[in-house]
């Protein structure tokens, strides 16, 4: 059978006819272009598409697409994906490796300050709070570097103080990190003193994040630009609560007439 399906491809090759090889990747650029969301019906298919992942449940033969799908810089799509899940936990059905820490690692590093949406930024300090809550083990698993140690706490707003959600999780995560001072590991130790810096500098108000992390990582981007679902104004009119009816004004009772005074003679006495 085998053999009969290569002499097949081998015939298409030859007469100009698509193979198998080709049709999967015709399959794959089509895809990739869902994945840009650069038009309104790619947004849509890549909202759907992620309805239908979502619904399927991550596994440890799929994850890596949900981790291609959380690259998108769409929050629709996002959203269809995570659904009603805590996106801190979206990942926690898998074992982490170094695929996974590196994927999402290139993200914070991709995005500029501002410029990652908050729940994809939750689904990476998700992973990384579960790698690194046992610091040593998670280096075994993805040894950071400085570069990646500035990755995150790029992410930090310090206008928002620690008690901003994301903050604090950026935060802890450092401090894990900072955890990792060993003589015998140098690149390990630079590390850890500079996750440690980077916490330094956040709650110390005489230092800036410039001062520990290069200004160029830290340009904000202040407005997300992304292009919406054309069913959006549609579902959105549709969850809007119907206008209610101007109550008619009630009719005013008629003032009581005033009593009248008692006649004289009337038998009542004072």
């Amino acid at each position: 059978m085998a053999q009969a399906m290569e002499a097949v491809n081998i015939q298409a090759e030859i007469i100009g006819l698509p193979n198998d090889e080709r049709i999967g990747e015709i399959e794959n650029l089509l895809l990739q272009g869902v994945f840009g969301c650069r038009s309104t019906e790619a947004v849509e298919a890549a909202v759907t598409y992620a309805q239908f992942l979502s619904s399927a449940g991550i596994t440890p033969e799929n994850y890596p697409v949900f981790l291609r799908m959380l690259e998108i810089e769409n929050h629709w799509v996002i959203d269809s994906l995570i659904g009603e899940r805590d996106p801190f936990l979206l990942l926690s059905g898998v074992q982490p490796n170094k695929y996974i820490v590196g994927r999402i690692l290139a993200m914070m590093t991709r995005w500029h300050k501002g410029g990652i949406y908050a729940k994809n930024l939750s689904v990476i300090l998700g992973v990384l709070q579960s790698v690194y809550s046992s610091p040593r083990d998670g280096y075994r698993i993805y040894p950071l570097s400085i570069a990646d140690a500035n990755a995150i706490g790029k992410h930090l707003d310090k206008e928002k103080g620690q008690d901003d959600p994301l903050n604090r999780a950026i935060l802890e995560v450092l401090d894990k990190i900072a955890a990792l001072e060993d003589d015998d590991n140098s690149e390990m130790e630079e590390v850890a003193i500079h996750a440690s810096s980077i916490r330094n500098a956040f709650f110390d108000d005489r230092k800036r994040m410039e001062d520990v992390i290069p200004p160029v990582l830290l340009v904000t981007v202040e407005d997300r630009k992304e292009i919406s679902p054309r069913r959006t104004n549609a579902l959105v009119a549709s969850d809007r609560p119907s206008p209610v009816a101007k109550a008619k004004p009630k009719p005013t009772a008629a003032p009581a007439a005033p009593a009248k005074p008692p006649e004289s003679g009337s038998g009542q006495t004072n």
